[in-house]
């Protein structure tokens, strides 16, 4: 993970960057993978259940869920990937140079790595699942920012829909 990925940027949250900052970021890669005419992937997280683990088991419990995650999603990173919370707890990756193959398997990872992530109560323990959804705009495809965010964030609404603990791709021109 380089360094800029190791700082601190957003509220409390070691890595990862804070909403304007990762759409910021998004914004200057986007422009360069069209650019020099890359492939560049967007992942929006849900972490299933948040709100009712929160009303459960307090507030604290859900801000280290999430920051759980967050380690799981660095973990994961390359160096050149860009880690980020979003508003509603939810968080983004942009995955530069990452074509749709690409893009499930490093999906496929996210949810089994959030699987084993231990969080207990009460000597019970919680199983914690993530609801993904992505996009990818092709090298040469002819795309707005907005869509490409949209692509994704339709994506895990349809993950969440049908019950979380997946992952769901669309395609950013169709959104």
């Amino acid at each position: 993970m380089s360094d800029l990925q190791s700082a601190q940027f957003s509220d409390g949250d070691p890595g990862l960057f804070s909403l304007s900052q990762i759409q910021h970021l998004m914004r200057i890669e986007f422009g360069r993978a069209q650019r020099y005419r890359y492939p560049l992937s967007v992942f929006v997280i849900s972490i299933d259940r948040l709100d009712h683990l929160r009303d459960l088991y307090g507030y604290e419990s859900k801000e280290a869920v999430l920051d759980e995650v967050g380690r799981v999603l660095q973990g994961l990173a390359r160096s050149c990937d860009f880690l980020g919370r979003l508003a509603d707890d939810r968080l983004m990756a942009v995955v530069p140079h990452t074509p749709a193959p690409g893009l499930k398997v490093l999906a496929e990872r996210v949810l089994a790595g959030v699987r084993t992530v231990q969080f207990e109560s009460d000597g019970k323990r919680i199983p914690i699942t993530v609801s993904v959804g992505g996009a990818t705009m092709t090298d040469g495809q002819t795309l707005f920012f907005d869509q490409l965010v949209a692509g994704a964030e339709l994506a895990l609404e349809e993950a969440l829909a049908a019950g979380g603990d997946r992952f769901v791709v669309r395609d950013p021109g169709l959104a």
